[in-house]
């Protein structure tokens, strides 16, 4: 991180990541977990830039962990892989995001990054026994996979929205 402005975005970022699953709505069905707005401050964050990607998943991994179980947490700490190469992207393509054709692709492709990487993580715990209750297509393919892209698109669209009003998506 660049300047004292990044760190303080960064420091908001992770606090409203630390609070939003404290407080916001949650749908849970273990070990699946959809937080309203959960993944806003690190979409976000990939506008600004790779580092404060990193720092604001790292902390919002750190809010579920406060609030959640570790399983949840670790699905949160995955969030680095896609807020990385999101924000790589973002980095280089500014302007291609402002077209909605394009924007909606970025988010489809962020949105199969984020559930490629929390399936990894999930399955981790389901086939080392720490899962029960359910099978393998329903948790993962259904609760993760799809359940999961659901709510990556709806948040990047809240995040995009808020990133425009921001001015961060400016070259």
């Amino acid at each position: 991180m660049k300047t004292t402005k990044n760190i303080t975005i960064a420091a908001l970022l992770i606090a409203l990541g630390i609070v939003i699953p404290m407080f916001m709505p949650k749908i849970i069905f273990p070990p699946n977990s959809y937080t309203l707005a959960s993944h806003v401050p690190v979409m976000i964050a990939m506008f600004i830039s790779p580092s404060v990607a990193i720092a604001v998943a790292i902390g919002t991994a750190w809010g579920f962990l406060i609030s959640a179980t570790d399983i949840i947490a670790m699905r949160a700490l995955s969030h680095i892989v896609f807020a990385v190469l999101g924000s790589l992207y973002i980095q280089k393509n500014r302007t291609s995001l402002k077209n909605p054709k394009t924007n909606l692709i970025f988010n489809c492709v962020i949105g199969l990054i984020h559930v490629a990487m929390e399936s990894l993580v999930v399955s981790y715990y389901y086939f080392n026994g720490e899962l029960t209750g359910g099978n393998f297509f329903i948790i993962v393919v259904l609760g993760i996979g799809v359940g999961g892209f659901v709510h990556s698109l709806i948040d990047y669209f809240m995040a995009s929205k808020v990133a425009l009003r921001l001015n961060l998506s400016k070259p």
